[in-house]
């Protein structure tokens, strides 16, 4: 795809599916510093910068992984991201984070509906997520699904959802016939726009579904005091009911 097909196609939709963008050396590369992270990097991490699976030892999510490691925090100024970004940004890209969404096979838990600006509370919605596959994601092994053109809508009102790891969803049902599921090869990306609606299956399948997340904002963007207030009283609410 062209550039400006990129752009055109991430404007209307919401989100855009971008084949091959790394090399199969760049993803092993990629891989293996994952890998390298979980092994060595996770036991020393805080306790907010990693969850688990419901099984206690199956990675979910590693958060904030640009902090801990020079590898992350390098990947996402590389030359070939940081044109395309800033066209999709409207400006100067800067990361906010570097994550994993590990879904490991037959554990893998779902993602309830909902749009990342809920969490991020960035005014213009400026920011996005890059989802490079490192493994091939099947309709079996929990893709990400995204109801294209709901970035127009602004952002909608969000409820705890008491998934550890991703604690806010859509207060509203969200009809899962209206999404597409995608189905990408090891090595392709898939950019989403802050407010599109999006969310995922657990994995049934006996094949992990590792995604590496990159989240970008332009250097414009603001914290929204009345979105921020908005998500304090979310995770109070959700607080208090945990305790």
């Amino acid at each position: 795809m062209t550039k400006d097909a990129i752009v055109q196609e991430y404007r209307e939709q919401g989100f855009v599916h971008i084949p091959e963008f790394y090399s199969a050396e760049q993803l092993a590369r990629i891989r293996a510093a994952v890998d390298r992270y979980n092994r060595e990097v996770v036991p020393g991490v805080p306790e907010n910068d990693v969850v688990f699976e419901a099984d206690g030892t199956a990675i979910r999510n590693c958060w904030r992984m640009q902090i801990h490691d020079p590898f992350f925090a390098e990947l996402p100024q590389a030359a070939q991201l940081q044109p395309l970004i800033a066209a999709l940004v409207n400006g100067t890209p800067l990361c906010m984070g570097v994550e994993t969404f590990n879904k490991p096979a037959k554990v893998g838990s779902g993602v309830p509906p909902h749009q990342d600006n809920a969490y991020f509370c960035q005014e213009p919605p400026d920011v996005l997520t890059v989802w490079v596959a490192l493994d091939e994601v099947t309709p079996e092994n929990g893709p990400v699904q995204y109801v294209g053109g709901s970035h127009q809508a602004g952002l909608k009102v969000h409820t705890p959802s008491g998934v550890k790891g991703n604690s806010f969803g859509l207060a509203e049902e969200v009809d899962a016939a209206t999404a597409t599921p995608a189905l990408l090869k090891a090595g392709d990306v898939l950019i989403h726009h802050c407010q599109t609606i999006h969310f995922s299956d657990p994995n049934v399948s006996d094949h992990p579904r590792l995604g590496l997340l990159m989240v970008f904002r332009g250097e414009h963007t603001q914290d929204s005091p009345e979105m921020k207030a908005a998500y304090q009283k979310a995770r109070a609410l959700m607080e208090s009911q945990a305790s």
